[in-house]
């Protein structure tokens, strides 16, 4: 069967249910275009919707397990909300993803990283993402009366499953940002601006890219975020305050980090030492 002139149709009703779902618009995007490589894979197979061509446009992708989880959770939703045709997942199983650690960075690398910086925007940057443990969006969608001075507290908004937290903002980020926003002509309400509003991701990574490779590591946001939960956790936090400041909505996820902390590792004797 052809879906070439159905899929539109069927794109557009799957935008609308993820709107009304309330999902984030990076969340639409991606269903959207995975969907529409499925129905373009139909189309060119002479294929129906069923779980059997479902199964081998799966098995036709060259992709990762995470992305390949991506692919079938959009196909999913399509099935179940668009369709009414859940399929069934013993029919189709999903790959288990990847448990791969967290890439954490040492404090002194970070010290060598900031000793590098000089431009105060960059500098901000990197203290921010490291001293707050801020995701890339959050750090995009930061505003100026986020951050609480007196209190040394951070309101991150919307956040990641559309939640809003509290975390700390650093007495050693507070003169730096007073610095930048005396110095900066703010064009809107954020803290990070570009030349046509909003700073962009894209932007921030090409900082990180710039530092990293001085210091001959793949910096990226994440790692920075990684690396404020590990060494909260060397020094002692209690691992529930930990989740609070990452905004995760289960312990399980926080406790990734107790298998890179060396706090406790670091303090076991190897038996070749004893000898």
């Amino acid at each position: 069967m052809d879906y070439t002139n159905d899929s539109q149709r069927y794109l557009q009703k799957l935008k609308e249910r993820c709107i009304l779902k309330g999902y984030s618009s990076q969340t639409i995007k991606s269903y959207t275009y995975n969907v529409s490589r499925y129905l373009s894979f139909l189309s060119k197979g002479r294929l129906n919707l069923t779980n059997d061509s479902v199964k081998s446009y799966l098995l036709t992708l060259n992709l990762s397990v995470n992305s390949i989880r991506l692919q079938y959770a959009s196909i999913s939703f399509f099935f179940r909300e668009i369709l009414k045709h859940p399929f069934n997942f013993d029919d189709i199983p999903i790959k288990k993803r990847e448990k791969s650690l967290p890439k954490v960075i040492s404090k002194e690398k970070i010290k060598a990283i900031l000793n590098l910086c000089q431009n105060l925007k960059h500098r901000v940057i990197i203290k921010l993402l490291y001293s707050s443990g801020l995701r890339l969006q959050e750090l995009i969608n930061l505003k100026r009366k986020d951050i609480d001075f007196e209190r040394n507290t951070l309101h991150v908004k919307n956040g990641k499953g559309k939640k809003d937290r509290i975390t700390i903002v650093s007495e050693n980020l507070k003169l730096d940002l007073l610095k930048y926003y005396s110095n900066y002509q703010f064009n809107t309400e954020y803290i990070l601006n570009g030349r046509k509003g909003k700073y962009s991701k894209k932007s921030v990574q090409k900082v990180l890219d710039f530092f990293g490779k001085k210091v001959e590591i793949k910096l990226t946001p994440h790692m920075l975020r990684h690396s404020f939960a590990t060494h909260l956790l060397e020094q002692g936090t209690d691992i529930r305050y930990i989740q609070k400041l990452l905004g995760h909505s289960n312990l399980e996820t926080t406790q990734i980090y107790t298998h890179v902390a060396n706090s406790d590792i670091a303090k076991i004797k190897s038996p070749l030492d004893n000898l």
